[in-house]
Parts: C-alpha cells; sequence; structure tokens
C-alpha cells in the first residue's frame, strides 16, 4: 500500500537491472519512492497491477505499450517520461502529460556496423567453429568495391552512409521524401526507386522511422531483387518488413541472409520463426543500449520529473496523431 504522502516513480523493462545507477534518482527528494521492474510485463492486467499508485511512469523506447485503456485505470498518474522524443507506442490521453528525453545516434551506427561486418565475415559462425575445435570452416566476403543501399538517410542512415564509402563502398540512398539535394549533400547516390536501390546492391540497411507510409514496405518482391547473395540489415523498426515475406525468404534461400536487431514481438519469444530459419545474425535490439545512452535518458528522465513537479515540464512531446 502506497502511502498517500509519497510520489512514486515507475521505471519500465529495466532489463539489465542499470537504470538505478544511470542517474541521481535520490535527488529527486526524499518524498519520491522509484520503483524498477526488470521484467518486462505482456498483459494489461498485470501492468495496471504493478503501476498503480504510480505518479510517474518511466517508458524505454517502444518496450512496453502504454495503451489508453491502460492509463485510464491508473488513477494517480500524472506524467509519463519516455526516453527519446518518440514513442508510438504511448497514447496521447487528454490531461496527461508525456515528456521525453534526449539520445545519441551513435550507438544505432555502431550496432548496425557491428552486425552488418559480423553477418559478412560469419563472425558468430567462425566464433563457434573455433570454441568447437574447428579452424577457418567458412569464406567471408568483403566489403570494398561493393553497393550499399540505405533506405532512409536521416540522421542513423547518413552516418551509416559515410562509414560505407571509407569501407570503398559505393552507396545508394533511397526513402519517399529524398530528394538530390538531400543525397548530394552526404555524398550518396540517390536511387530511382524502392525496386531499383533493392536490384542494384549487395547489402540493404533500414533507416525509417515506422509509419503507415513505411509499414510493409519492404516485401518479398524487394526481398528477391536483393537475392540469395545479398544481405538484409534491419536495425528500426521489424514492421518495415513483412515478417512473414522475410522468413519465407531466408528459408527458401532467395535471400542470403538478415542481420536482426528488431522484431515483431518484443522480447523475441522462443518460438518466434525468426530463430528457426538459416543465414541470420540477431542480436535483442541492442540499438540504443549503451551505457552513455542510457546515462542520458535516465539522467533526462530525472529533469523531466523535477521540471513537471516545479510547475514547468520541459521536452513536452505534441500529440501527431
Amino acid at each position: 500500500m502506497t502511502s498517500p504522502d509519497r510520489f512514486v516513480v515507475s521505471v519500465l523493462d529495466d532489463y539489465q537491472g542499470v537504470a538505478a545507477d544511470c542517474a541521481d534518482w535520490a535527488s529527486l527528494g526524499p518524498d519520491v519512492d522509484v520503483r524498477f521492474h526488470r521484467q518486462h510485463i505482456d498483459s494489461d492486467n498485470r501492468l495496471v497491477d504493478a503501476l498503480k499508485g504510480s505518479h510517474v511512469i518511466v517508458a524505454m523506447r517502444e518496450r512496453t505499450p502504454l495503451r489508453a485503456h491502460v492509463l485510464d485505470r491508473l488513477d494517480d498518474l500524472r506524467l509519463v517520461v519516455t526516453t527519446g522524443m518518440r514513442n508510438e507506442s504511448i497514447d496521447h490521453v487528454p490531461g496527461l502529460p508525456i515528456c521525453g528525453t534526449r539520445g545519441l545516434v551513435s550507438p544505432t551506427v555502431e550496432l548496425t556496423w557491428a552486425l552488418l561486418l559480423a553477418a559478412r565475415r560469419r563472425l558468430i559462425a567462425e566464433s563457434a567453429a573455433l570454441r568447437g575445435g574447428h579452424w577457418q570452416t567458412a569464406v567471408g566476403d568483403g566489403l570494398e568495391g561493393t553497393t550499399l543501399g540505405v533506405l532512409g538517410l536521416g540522421g542513423i542512415g547518413a552516418r551509416v552512409a559515410k562509414i560505407a564509402k571509407a569501407f570503398g563502398m559505393t552507396v545508394l540512398a533511397w526513402s519517399q521524401h529524398l530528394t538530390a539535394e538531400r543525397a548530394e549533400e552526404i555524398g550518396v547516390a540517390k536511387a530511382e526507386s524502392l525496386g531499383h536501390l533493392f536490384a542494384n546492391a549487395a547489402i540493404v540497411s533500414i533507416h525509417l522511422r515506422l509509419s503507415d507510409r513505411t509499414r510493409g514496405l519492404v516485401s518479398i518482391a524487394e526481398l528477391d531483387q536483393l537475392g540469395p547473395d545479398g544481405l538484409l540489415v534491419n536495425t528500426s523498426r521489424a514492421q518495415i518488413v513483412d515478417q512473414d515475406d522475410l522468413v519465407e525468404a531466408l528459408r527458401a534461400g532467395r535471400l542470403g541472409g538478415a542481420a536482426l536487431d528488431v522484431y515483431d514481438q518484443e522480447p523475441l519469444p522462443r518460438n518466434h520463426p525468426i530463430l528457426a530459419v538459416p543465414r541470420t545474425t540477431l542480436t535483442p535490439h541492442l540499438g540504443y543500449v549503451t551505457r552513455q545512452n542510457y546515462e542520458l535518458f535516465f539522467s533526462d528522465v530525472v529533469e523531466d520529473i523535477v521540471a513537471f513537479r516545479a510547475g514547468n515540464p520541459i521536452r513536452l512531446i505534441a500529440d501527431n496523431s
């Protein structure tokens, strides 16, 4: 039972148990109880039970959806804070402010290249083989002289493209609103169409926001154009790619491989089809997971709560629905 004179902050999805060490939560004041929830809660009723009495909910990106029918059942709730400045999994409820935080671009750029290089050079399989007593069991593929297709040339995509050029790659970029001027500014070629990008790249890396325009944008037609030697890298959002098509393309050998950090169900269930198909390099949505980013996220969370309690909320997220 929460004491009526206590102010309760609930931090969701603290998977690694590190949120408490990433910010000065004590600076919130002696009347504040901060509760860290390490386990993901995927039931609405259990989520409501866990959050009863909370005045603030802190959400880590899109790990736990906070829908209106859940938020409306939390009578004491006064503020939601999400890491980052966008969270499509949180509904805007009248009278309930949502604040965001700053975040680093570099961790996702770095992980994109870690996945891409691991897949091309067969690092996971070679590491396992070495531990099993084998030496040089496969031949990897290099990057120099190949073409990288970048799907989305925003902050992350642009940095991924620039690194590709340092590897001696040619870069093609495409998105629905990409201009020739933006492509020229980054120093890459603008693909004529989505199909042109997939047909002419050895590797395609996705860096788009998920929206009604991009949901299911990549289907079997594009995966077939990338082909049995091609690699798809996705550190953005799983739903940009038709997941059934992706599984089928990998299972049938129509796509050479996939390096994935994002999934249509997270945490990924043990029986998810993507775990059973070949030629995959998989990580558990680590794109933004670095200590430096967490420290920025949670220090901003504390600032947001302090500002809200002082009557001057900061980093408010507008309802763009």
